[in-house]
């Protein structure tokens, strides 16, 4: 996704077995096939992680390692490991060090671009693809109870320390997706997502509504880029409301919400 994050000279391929099977499902499409080809024949033990910790790729998988990658010395073999954890450095920082994605200067934006959106004074919140807790932790004084829903084990670690570092007991972290939310129908009042929207949107759409009550509201902060895209359409198109708003660093983004009715 072409982020620094994280110095990846110094990471061991091995640094692949840390990660989580919904982060492996994104690699076909994505990671180059060859590169990644000549890692995995020097790397046997990663590829048996990632064959046995994601099921789903087993085929796309067979047919990488399977690839005329020609012969290979030391060099060749290095410089495809280095290219590989380059490409997926987002994903090394949250299972290895967090703190440095925490510390991004994208993540400070003003808080109250969230909470002039709704009020969260005794409310329950769902804050999906929680992360570091940025969109937590801004509601987490005024409201009644926070689920931080994470589908990382290293960064739900990371938020139930940094709650208790904050002295926050009402924030509860549990692992999920926003494609599967662990709540019932009608469950809270607020649940709200920030950089994680966009991947399958009917989907992700009809499941935030599904865990809000009638009255409730869905939020995304930010939910998009400053464009006119698909995703834009679709909110828009589902009746959000919506401005726009600057992320240092990143620029304009733009973010959206909706009363459940």
């Amino acid at each position: 996704m072409g982020v620094s994050w994280i110095d990846a000279s110094k990471l061991s391929f091995n640094s692949l077995l840390l990660l989580e099977r919904i982060q492996i499902s994104k690699f076909p499409g994505w990671l180059p096939a060859k590169e990644l080809a000549i890692a995995l024949r020097s790397n046997p033990t990663v590829e048996w992680f990632l064959r046995n910790k994601c099921p789903e790729i087993r085929n796309w998988l067979d047919k990488i390692v399977s690839l005329d990658t020609g012969k290979c010395n030391k060099n060749d073999i290095q410089k495809a490991e280095q290219i590989i954890l380059n490409s997926i450095n987002d994903f090394l920082t949250y299972v290895i060090d967090p703190v440095k994605y925490d510390a991004q200067s994208f993540l400070q934006w003003e808080p109250s671009e969230l909470t002039s959106i709704a009020d969260f004074t005794g409310k329950i919140v769902i804050d999906v693809g929680a992360g570091t807790g940025k969109l937590t932790f801004i509601a987490a004084p005024r409201a009644k109870v926070v689920y931080a829903v994470e589908p990382v084990g290293n960064l739900r670690f990371y938020l139930k320390q940094k709650a208790k570092d904050k002295g926050l007991s009402n924030v509860f972290i549990v692992d999920g997706l926003i494609t599967d939310i662990p709540f019932p129908d009608n469950f809270a009042d607020i649940c709200m997502e920030g950089h994680t929207f966009g991947d399958n949107i009917e989907a992700e759409h009809r499941e935030m509504g599904r865990v809000t009550k009638t009255g409730g509201i869905v939020i995304h902060c930010p939910g998009n880029n400053d464009k006119d895209n698909e995703i834009h359409q679709f909110l828009v198109g589902k009746g959000y409301k919506w401005s726009r708003f600057e992320e240092p660093e990143e620029g304009m983004k733009r973010k959206y919400w909706k009363c459940i009715v």
